[in-house]
């Protein structure tokens, strides 16, 4: 495959373990360590040379749970520490280093911190610190810097890359995932994004490729390409690897359960070419518009609980990886040391060549919502969804939002459109409005019927039925709030339609608080809609309180009554990413 040559002729030197821009926590350490080991007997005593056997009397312990990927990596560089007798002020260091997937310990760390056994946590990705930090344990979790990098590509066996041109030819993602979808294309394969980093990334870049094309239904071009996606997903990066056709064989490239093409980093596909044979190999494209990369952030648990010798050895390890002999590590293992100048060595071997673009800078990592909003769209792709939206229709919903100069009414509208676009064919989505007195003595009306977007009826398909009702919203003269009824009748509704296999949900968006003298009082609400709640067929209400006026914390109250969440909106604009992120922690807990 043509691997003795190296891609352009860069060097494989490397003076920082981390991208650039990133890191600096670590190497401030690193620098206000050295200059105290100016000489080699302040460098004894600080506890940076070896100082024999005798340290180990009272070795610090540190305990590490770091990401498969990584594991290996950093078990070497453990085992380095303690058969040179690497100090940390003057105490040997006793580091036990144990796999864990990232996204179990995200959970494990958000649900309770205390009951975490390990002082270092090393994960893939930032994406997963940021998931333990959400509910309040972000004081528990002290991110310090980051060891490595790995870019994100698409790794393929030699017969797929030359059907799709590779080297030569260039593709952004969203050129590769329309190629990959043609029928007779090579299988693209990914890890779930609900559990790999590479695949959740991978995901964000799909999505934000689709809308740089600026096509007009790029949101619903995602959503289909991570619909094809989900049909191939594995349930970690490990177990992807074991989906590659075994053989060049008509049998094996016909099976519909092997793959010829995987979403997956440099460093994953350097561990596999290290081992496979030349007919297994991986040829590895860079997507034009950036590669997102792992970056595993070395992050402290529970710092204020550990011991200053535990602390300062924790730094201390972290401060080895930018050393000679934990860079040397790094590289063995197929990491990156330097995100602007990769080792054309280490791009080789794992399956890169020119003119792919392999050493462009990865751009910022995608932020907390649209992470959020890539695991929203993934839920319900992954599922199909099906659910009613209920719509406040009452006469405050003429009120303009504020800089806006649109009523809330408009920008719901909107939201909700743009909402629409990020579901697929095979999702079943209803639209209720509801004042009080609305129609007659009901404070609700079902405009269209809940039914699958794709389905035909008369000359449109249920989404063109919904689009033009979502534009048809008006605000009801002097109309007021028939809440708590409305959402009794349209819980009950959906329960009856509850649809196995998919994530059911109620949707309901409300500007004020009930104000029907008539209707039921809050705790029947609650107390109904628990009696109505079954965990066997989960249906969780999403509740968006929108603005001033609304009351999220009712809202959450009768939401969390069927293991949904409430949610504030300022501007209903934000309607689509609340959605998504409400679906991700609804679909968590299920």
């Amino acid at each position: 495959m043509g691997r003795h040559s190296l891609p352009d002729g860069r060097g494989t030197a490397a003076s920082d373990p981390r991208p650039r821009g990133r890191g600096r926590a670590v190497a401030l350490v690193t620098a206000l360590v050295l200059v105290v080991a100016a000489g080699a007997a302040v460098a004894v005593r600080a506890g940076f040379l070896p100082l024999g056997a005798s340290c180990r009397d009272d070795a610090v312990r540190l305990d590490v749970a770091a990401a498969p990927s990584v594991t290996p990596a950093l078990k070497a560089a453990a085992d380095h520490v303690r058969d040179r007798d690497i100090t940390s002020d003057g105490h040997c260091m006793d580091i036990r280093v144990a796999a864990r997937e990232p996204y179990e310990v995200a959970d494990e760390i958000r649900r309770d911190s205390a009951k975490a056994t390990y002082d270092v946590w090393v994960p893939d990705s930032q994406v997963w610190v940021q998931r333990a930090g959400i509910g309040g344990s972000q004081a528990w979790v002290s991110p310090a810097g980051n060891v490595a990098s790995s870019p994100i590509g698409v790794g393929m066996l030699e017969s797929a890359a030359e059907e799709l041109g590779w080297p030569r030819k260039t593709y952004t993602w969203s050129q590769l995932a329309g190629a990959s979808a043609r029928e007779d294309a090579p299988r693209l394969g990914a890890a779930d994004p609900a559990r790999s980093a590479s695949g959740l990334l991978a995901l964000t870049r799909l999505g934000a490729s689709a809308r740089a094309s600026g096509a007009e239904d790029a949101d619903t071009r995602a959503a289909a390409t991570a619909k094809a996606l989900a049909s191939r997903t594995s349930d970690s990066d490990s177990r992807l690897l074991d989906t590659l056709a075994r053989d060049s064989s008509g049998a094996e490239r016909g099976n519909p359960r092997r793959n010829e093409a995987l979403i997956l980093s440099e460093q994953a596909s350097f561990a596999h070419n290290a081992s496979a044979d030349e007919e297994h190999e991986l040829d590895l494209f860079y997507p034009k518009d950036g590669s997102p990369a792992l970056d595993y952030p070395y992050t402290l648990i529970r710092e204020n609980d550990l011991s200053t010798d535990e602390s300062r050895a924790a730094l201390r390890f972290m401060t080895f990886f930018g050393e000679r002999a934990g860079l040397r590590i790094l590289a063995e293992h197929g990491f990156r040391t330097d995100g602007a100048r990769p080792s054309a060595e280490l791009v080789t071997a794992a399956g890169g060549r020119t003119p792919q673009p392999y050493a462009r800078e990865p751009g910022e990592a995608p932020s907390d919502k649209e992470v959020q909003e890539a695991l929203g769209m993934w839920t319900i792709t992954v599922q199909s969804a099906r659910f009613i939206t209920v719509v406040d229709a009452s006469d405050s919903m003429r009120q303009l939002v504020p800089g806006r100069g649109e009523s809330r009414m408009d920008v719901t509208k909107a939201a909700l459109l743009q909402a629409l676009a990020g579901f697929t064919d095979d999702d079943e989505i209803g639209l209720w409005e509801f004042a009080a007195r609305l129609d007659g003595a009901r404070d609700h009306r079902e405009l269209v019927p809940t039914g699958r977007l794709g389905d035909r009826k008369g000359d449109g398909t249920q989404r063109d039925r919904l689009t033009k009702a979502f534009g048809a919203l008006r605000p009801v003269p002097r109309g007021a709030t028939g809440l708590y009824d409305t959402t009794l009748a349209a819980y009950k509704k959906a329960h009856e339609g509850y649809a196995p296999g998919k994530f059911n949900t109620l949707v309901l968006l409300t500007d004020g608080v009930n104000q029907d003298p008539g209707s039921i009082s809050r705790a029947e609400l609650i107390s109904r809609l628990r009696a109505l709640a079954d965990p066997e067929k989960p249906l969780p209400i999403i509740a968006i309180a929108v603005g001033p006026d609304a009351d999220e914390r009712e809202a959450d109250q009768i939401a969390r009554a069927t293991g949904g969440s409430g949610h504030e909106v300022d501007d209903p604009a934000q309607i689509h990413s609340v959605i998504l992120k409400a679906i991700v922690q609804a679909g968590t807990r299920q």
